[in-house]
Formats: structure tokens, sequence, C-alpha cells
């Protein structure tokens, strides 16, 4: 059986056995299963989006269609990247919806066939075990590969919502 990828008009069949694209945040590496990605691309402004989560930057116009920015750091629990104007992104389709994954490099495509992969780590962290769908051993590291679905679910917890000026009000009246 094979899959096909969408891009732009011109479909692309896709390999059936796993191959995930090699992305970076921070020191660490990470694979992004290819049949979620469509394009990596640069990032100049970032529309924000008001009371989105923490992980949500904004929105992005990317070939005519609006794209939600996500902070992969955020998502993994790093911290925040330093100030810059020009931002790397991968564009990744998902339920139907285009997400741009806020990366701060992009190596290669990587065919995990000849990679078995091994089991996850248990002291990893368990929120970031929660959005790893396999955890392979490659030239000597240790490359997760997300599970797209898990990293774009975000929680409908309004603790992590920040405030609105109207609760801001309402919490200094009491």
């Amino acid at each position: 059986m094979t899959q096909t990828l969408p891009l732009g008009t011109q479909t692309l069949p896709l390999p059936v056995h796993p191959v995930a694209l090699a992305i970076q945040c921070r020191d660490e590496w990470f694979g992004l299963p290819i049949s979620h990605v469509y394009t990596v691309f640069h990032i100049e402004t970032v529309t924000p989006v008001p009371l989105a989560p923490p992980e949500i930057l904004g929105l992005v116009n990317l070939r005519g269609q609006i794209v939600t920015v996500v902070s992969l750091r955020a998502r993994l629990g790093m911290p925040a990247a330093p100030k810059q104007d020009d931002l790397l992104a991968v564009a990744v389709h998902h339920a139907g919806e285009n997400y741009a994954l806020l990366i701060d490099a992009v190596a290669d495509v990587v065919d995990l066939e000849s990679w078995r992969p091994i089991q996850s780590q248990p002291h990893v962290d368990p929120s970031r075990s929660a959005l790893t769908r396999e955890v392979y051993r490659m030239a000597g590291r240790t490359i997760p590969v997300l599970d797209v679905a898990a990293l774009l679910t975000f929680s409908s917890d309004d603790s992590r919502r920040p405030a609105s000026h109207a609760e801001h009000a309402n919490r200094r009246q009491s």
C-alpha cells in the first residue's frame, strides 16, 4: 500500500516504512513523521492570538493559507529561544489543519527502516514521553520520533490559559 502526500497540486508517493524529518530544538534532535510534513520555511512576522495557550505563538500566512504557529520548545517543556527576527518552521498537516512548528534547525530526511526502535528511557519526563511515538538510536544519538497528534492536542485546562483583562479586574476587586 502506498500513501500519498498532497504537495500543492502535485501528489507524491510515500514509502510504507517509517521515514522522519530530523529536526533540532535547543541541543536535542527529534524526528517528525514525514507523512505529516509538507514544507520547511522561514517566518518573519507572527500575528499573536489573544488568550491562546502559551504554546501557540500566533498565526502566519503560508502561500495564502492561515497557519497556526506552535512553539515546539514550549510543547516539549524547554526554555524559550532567544528573540530573533527570522524563525525557522516546519509546516505539518494534521486532522485537516495546518500548523507551523518552530524549530532551531533541520537536518535531513531519515529512513528509519534500518534502525530498530528502542524502549523509552525511564528517566524521561512522562509529559515528554506522551508526545513521543517511538525512540530510535542512530549514530550514537537517541532520536525520539514525535507523535504529531499528541503534539497538536492542546490542554483545555483553563489554569494554563492567560487571564483576560476582565479576570484581572475581578481579582483586583476581590
